[in-house]
């Protein structure tokens, strides 16, 4: 059945599961008629949206991640809250959607009536993936969800792309000594607003409590993503709860310390700056490939480009030319 935009908001706000995910479907679709619903569907719920924490969250695989996601999210539910959980996930489309397994990991946060988890679409690009993630984000928060935590599940180029859609980035490590701190990459360790060793629990206390020493050591060496605030590094245990609320009052007192500086309030003006940006080009690509004179010329271009008869930056310019009618110097 057809459901109408402005229903499908008015659904979503008033708190319904099923138009939640329904909505968030529609945001996920890649067809010409859903992506222009689905515009209209997000103009709707943007002024019903922004009021949430949003917390990224990373980790090297094994360290925990769902389960520390269920620990958190079960404590802040407790303490009055209604948690999404939204993962980014590059390698859905080469393992058919490894993050399926994660709503089944995290049974208990699942069966809360406050919870909400959505595993990322398998397929498409990562900025394909990012770019769905922020609008769903915005569907969450219009329906009244007040912390959304979204997961990287693959890793690299995903940390970035969650960092640039968060309040606050969490960094999850396992405990590990001296050397194995060249395990975390630089620019990952300069993205963090938080660090978290967990696992810190029986024969692994101690070295967790080393390597909380060691990385406090090593942030100190770099240079600090807000000038208001010091990146505090805490051992925590998700399997006993250890350290959770701890954890919980470290993001209350950022969320406060950044609000009260206007800093936060002026990363999420140049979130949705970039993110404008990012669908301009997005969206100017896909219309380049669709036009009748690009997908003309395009296999020729190509076959020249690979064959080394011309440069590739000559080959986008003939594309461009091809793309806005204009002439171009003979091939």
């Amino acid at each position: 059945m057809h459901i109408t935009a402005a229903a499908l908001a008015e659904a979503v706000h008033a708190g319904e599961r099923r138009a939640l995910a329904r909505a968030i479907t529609l945001i996920e679709s890649t067809r010409a008629d859903h992506r222009e619903r689905a515009a209209e569907l997000l103009e709707r719920l943007m002024p019903m949206a922004g009021r949430s924490i949003r917390i990224g969250i990373s980790g090297v695989p094994g360290v925990g991640k769902s389960t520390f996601i269920e620990a958190l999210g079960t404590h802040v539910i407790d303490r009055g809250h209604r948690v999404a959980v939204l993962a980014v996930d590059p390698s859905s489309a080469l393992s058919g959607g490894s993050i399926l397994g994660d709503k089944t990991r995290m049974e208990e946060l699942a069966r809360r009536p406050e919870a909400f988890i959505r595993p990322s679409p398998a397929g498409g690009t990562l900025g394909g993936v990012a770019r769905r993630t922020r609008e769903a984000m915005l569907a969450c928060e219009a329906a009244g969800f007040d912390v959304i935590i979204v997961e990287t599940v693959g890793v690299g180029q995903s940390e970035t792309a969650v960092a640039e859609m968060t309040d606050l980035f969490l960094l999850l490590l396992l405990p590990a000594g001296g050397d194995e701190l060249q395990g975390i990459k630089r620019g990952i360790m300069e993205l963090a607003d938080l660090v978290l060793v967990n696992k810190a629990d029986g024969e692994l206390a101690g070295a967790a409590r080393r390597t909380v020493a060691d990385y406090r050591h090593a942030l100190h060496m770099l240079r600090p993503r807000s000038p208001n605030w010091t990146v505090p590094v805490e051992a925590c245990s998700a399997h006993t709860g250890a350290g959770i609320p701890e954890a919980w009052e470290t993001i209350g007192r950022y969320r406060e310390t950044l609000g009260a500086s206007g800093e936060l309030a002026a990363r999420r003006a140049a979130q949705a700056r970039a993110w404008m940006w990012s669908e301009t080009t997005d969206n100017l690509v896909a219309a380049l490939r669709e036009h009748p004179a690009v997908r003309e010329r395009l296999p020729a271009l190509e076959a020249a480009v690979t064959e080394g008869r011309i440069p590739p930056t000559l080959a986008a310019r003939r594309l461009l030319a091809a793309f806005l009618g204009e002439e171009t110097d003979a091939e």
